[in-house]
């Protein structure tokens, strides 16, 4: 099984876009360090007040996955909000 996170983030307290790439890089170092899960910024665009990044994993187990992917989701969350940014939106989809 392979699991997708989505994340869609809005990041008000970023005025350029070195403000964003600051805020998008912590969240993907955490992420990764905390979770062993591959993260990527998904649209690397010039607005530098919304980003969306994608975070995978791939297991045997669903219920594994579904564990995982909620507990990225709430550490992605509060990373964000230490930073001055918000996760609007979520998706997760499972192959």
């Amino acid at each position: 099984m392979i699991a997708s996170l989505t994340l869609e983030l809005h990041i008000e307290a970023a005025h350029s876009l070195k403000d964003k790439r600051q805020v998008v890089r912590s969240l993907k170092d955490r992420l990764r360090a905390s979770f062993n899960v591959s993260v990527a910024e998904l649209d690397p665009g010039n607005v530098w007040n919304r980003a969306t990044i994608g975070v995978v994993s791939i297991s045997g187990s669903r219920d594994y996955l579904d564990g995982l992917m909620k507990n990225v989701e709430r550490a992605a969350a509060r990373i964000a909000n230490n930073h001055g940014a918000e996760v609007d939106d979520t998706f997760v989809e499972y192959l």
